[in-house]
């Protein structure tokens, strides 16, 4: 655990140390004033490259990722992101440094300024795409061995990652499936839950360790959540039954006047559910990611060796709280999607 914990604060300390895009502290420049704003938001938000540190000559050493971009004039470009970082263009392509293009690749004009005309789509390998990558391959690694330890164990005693994972699994199962879906129809949305939820718990811990190819901040990025939440509000809707659309739509009860308010007020919560589930995840865990980089800055904030002990102290105990939210959030995503779920497939009550 200590390993753990100290790994998580030496693998911000080069970045932290050097600066970030463009204001790295070369020899000489004793007078630059690090701007902990830039640091922190630039490990929290996404990019097409994975920096690693800062050598003494101010060059960065960094992983460079695949750029995928189609653009409607001249059709698919595949290259790395290395031909445009540092405010370079290839191609006639670059990345934005400003305006509401910002962080995304845009065409340039003749004049070397966005065409806001054309934007490419961009399907680049970025790091929370990277990061995702590695948390499913992880994800079908662990149950894929589980599954194997059950094919050979059968009804024994579980044994290695079996033992490990099921009880999660049973968890899962016991304690947030059958109390909110029921018995009866449980089992459809297991899989969906496991996933949903093992998925979300391998990138919140992978998001702690600093070190490449990890840290990547996936469940921080709102486009992730985002994509979670949809899936969910869809899995719902389409598995509700007529209970729910006659809920939805003529609340019985309800006078027929006050139908064209009730309706509008019940779609918006259909929405609202998931929206609070996005909302929920991303800011929980941008949340500690923020809290962690800005005592790490205090050290170089203050530039005083007195403040590194106590800064040091607060960001270890702030990793054990990530690790407790790490299953925390995983948790909740996973008891409120089942909850939707339930309320959309629960039986009418007859007296």
């Amino acid at each position: 655990m200590l390993i753990f914990l100290f790994g998580s604060i030496a693998g911000s300390l080069p970045a932290v140390a050097a600066g970030e895009k463009g204001k790295e502290e070369k020899p000489g420049d004793k007078g630059e004033v690090f701007d902990a704003s830039t640091f922190i938001l630039d490990h929290v938000a996404d990019s097409h490259e994975w920096h690693l540190w800062t050598k003494k000559d101010g060059s960065a050493v960094a992983v460079y990722l695949p750029v995928i971009i189609y653009d409607k004039g001249t059709g698919l470009h595949v290259f790395s992101s290395k031909k445009i970082a540092h405010g370079h263009a290839h191609e006639g392509f670059a990345l934005a440094h400003e305006g509401k293009y910002e962080g995304r690749i845009v065409r340039l004009d003749a004049e070397g300024h966005p065409d806001e005309t054309g934007i490419p789509l961009d399907f680049s390998v970025t790091k929370a795409v990277f990061g995702m990558i590695i948390a499913a391959v992880i994800l079908l690694w662990l149950m894929l061995a589980t599954a194997r330890s059950y094919r050979k164990s059968g009804v024994s005693a579980p044994r290695g990652i079996q033992g490990f994972l099921e009880p999660i699994i049973l968890f899962v199962r016991d304690d947030i499936a059958l109390p909110n879906i029921g018995e009866k129809k449980y089992a459809r949305f297991m899989p969906y839950l496991l996933t949903v939820f093992f998925f979300i718990l391998i990138n919140n811990l992978l998001g702690l360790i600093p070190i490449f190819p990890f840290g990547s901040n996936v469940t921080g990025n709102i486009n992730v959540t985002f994509v979670l939440a949809l899936c969910t509000f869809l899995i719902t809707q389409f598995s509700a039954n007529k209970s729910h659309w006659r809920h939805v739509f003529a609340a019985p009860g309800v006078p027929l006047w006050l139908l064209p308010i009730m309706i509008p007020i019940e779609m918006i919560g259909l929405i609202s559910k998931p929206f609070a589930l996005m909302v929920r995840l991303f800011a929980n865990i941008t949340a500690g990611h923020i809290i962690v980089l800005s005592l790490v800055s205090l050290i170089f904030i203050f530039k005083s060796v007195f403040v590194a002990p106590a800064s040091i102290l607060f960001v270890l105990f702030m990793d054990c709280i990530e690790i407790l939210v790490a299953f925390l959030q995983a948790y909740v995503f996973t008891l409120l999607s089942s909850l939707f779920i339930g309320m959309a497939t629960a039986e009418a009550e007859h007296h």
